[in-house]
């Protein structure tokens, strides 16, 4: 059992099976999922001196330099990083540090919670006693990305859309118009529908979002879908989208006790962006998680300005930065901000 985590354990458990490619699935101090990999040290960094950076001379030389061997403390499927509930703060930031720490010139503890409202409040005090005791061992805090969002504390859609404003509200019911034109199923993980060959097309679907994603940073692999559609303990919900007949989408969400989490979408396009998918599947999912009593829609990391258009409010993370080398990083405790996303 871990603490911060809110997915269903199979997800983390496929995960470490089948990482994504590149990377290196890890279990640290008996039970904490991470991961190593080379990183782009540029990844987070704001995409406007990102360009001013890679238009310099001798960019491609500047950029296999700004690669680094990393460990990661997390997964990239789960929102946070997870730790076993019996386990001390100070315990566990010693053994890291003691484990890993020499070994790669950093070491991250990727998204820790930087408030309660999903984790809860014993979680997140916890969590925070953890970034206290990295802090005293010489990490380095940032601030994190936004997740995501949607408490369900409406009781249809027309009043979740009398919240937005009217200029909005016009924009989103002009495109839920679209709806009429597609066709949906709901099939849950485990279906025997779910054949060799659906399977290699939704990821081809996978491969279509992610190949248009501004950020590349885990691309998973054909074997982890597979295992996702297949494991029917899961709780997986696949919502599948047709349009004269060809399947132009789908989404891939985990029903738990209180919310719904969306993970994974894939698209054909431009048919898509024709049927205005992004938004008819983003209000599918409200529906679903109205119909069944959840307390949240939770929304994910990506595309946080079209997810505020949709009604989304966001949670903070924080991240814990070990840096091998001592100048670089003094040189990071400086230049930290540059790193951080916009809160």
């Amino acid at each position: 059992m871990f603490r911060n985590l809110i997915e269903p354990t199979e997800l983390v458990r496929i995960f470490q099976k089948h990482p994504p490619e590149g990377f290196r699935a890890l279990d640290l101090c008996s039970g904490i999922p991470a991961f190593s990999t080379s990183f782009n040290l540029l990844t987070t960094v704001d995409p406007r001196i990102r360009r001013h950076i890679d238009a310099l001379p001798f960019a491609a030389a500047r950029r296999r330099l700004l690669h680094a061997r990393t460990c990661f403390v997390g997964t990239t499927v789960s929102e946070y990083a997870l730790f076993p509930v019996e386990a001390a703060p100070e315990d566990i930031a010693r053994c890291i540090l003691d484990s890993v720490g020499a070994n790669y010139p950093f070491v991250i503890i990727k998204d820790l919670p930087g408030d309660a409202v999903l984790v809860g409040e014993e979680a997140y005090a916890w969590s925070q006693q953890l970034s206290d005791a990295f802090r005293a061992a010489g990490f380095l805090r940032l601030e994190g990305q936004a997740l995501a969002f949607v408490p369900i504390d409406f009781t249809s859609i027309d009043e979740f859309l009398a919240r937005r404003s009217h200029a909005r509200r016009r924009n989103l019911r002009r495109k839920l118009r679209s709806a009429v034109r597609l066709r949906s199923e709901e099939v849950r993980a485990g279906n025997p529908m779910l054949t060799e060959k659906l399977m290699a097309r939704l990821y081809e679907l996978y491969l279509n979002v992610y190949r248009q994603s501004k950020i590349h940073f885990d691309l998973l692999t054909r074997d982890f879908f597979r295992g996702l559609f297949l494991d029917g303990e899961s709780g997986g919900i696949l919502f599948l989208y047709y349009a004269d007949d060809a399947l132009i989408g789908f989404n891939l969400c985990f029903h738990t006790d209180t919310m719904l989490i969306d993970k994974y979408i894939g698209f054909a396009y431009p048919q898509a962006h024709l049927h205005n998918l992004y938004t008819v599947s983003w209000f599918r999912n409200l529906e679903y998680a109205l119909a069944h009593g959840l307390r949240y829609y939770v929304a994910g990391w990506t595309d946080p300005d079209v997810k505020r258009e949709l009604g989304a409010q966001f949670t903070f993370t924080q991240h814990l930065v070990y840096v091998r080398n001592p100048l670089l990083r003094a040189l990071l405790a400086r230049t930290k901000r540059l790193f951080e996303s916009p809160q």
